[in-house]
């Protein structure tokens, strides 16, 4: 069955049901996890990049925020049991780095989250989970 659980988190309620999931199902199948976070970069004018640097502020409580978030994984997966490693990066195509990822840890499965969103809200905000089962070759399981 599955051997290597990814388990994408940004930090949400939600995206810590899909972990609790991804927990659960690797100790029952007796597979490791992988926690990733991504950081999205600060936006940037294009006209304006030669100018703006980045702000080191932003990239600190970034990269603390995100290794909260993995460590708050990592508890998780212990006190079930189950062997996690994570990593987090800074990419502006979340789904991008998520199926990256995948490809180089060998996971053959997925857990993420989905906020569910419809019509306008969805156009305009996109989905990452929607895009990572287009654009990868792994299994999603999708939790709302």
């Amino acid at each position: 069955m599955f051997k290597r659980i990814l388990l994408p988190i940004d930090g949400s309620e939600l995206s810590l049901r899909a972990v609790d999931l991804g927990v659960g199902l690797a100790a029952k199948v007796g597979a490791s996890v992988y926690a990733f976070h991504v950081i999205a970069p600060l936006p940037a004018s294009a006209y304006a990049v030669e100018f703006i640097q980045v702000d080191p502020e932003y990239t600190i409580e970034a990269s603390a925020a995100a290794e909260s978030y993995l460590a708050e994984v990592h508890q998780r997966a212990e006190a079930a049991g189950v062997h996690c490693d994570s990593s987090y990066q800074t990419d502006a195509r979340p789904y991008s780095a998520i199926v990256e990822v995948a490809r180089k840890q060998h996971c053959d499965l997925i857990v993420m989250a989905s906020h569910g969103w419809r019509g306008f809200d969805r156009l305009l905000l996109g989905s990452e989970t929607h895009k990572v089962i287009l654009n990868g070759d792994v299994p999603v399981l999708v939790c709302r």
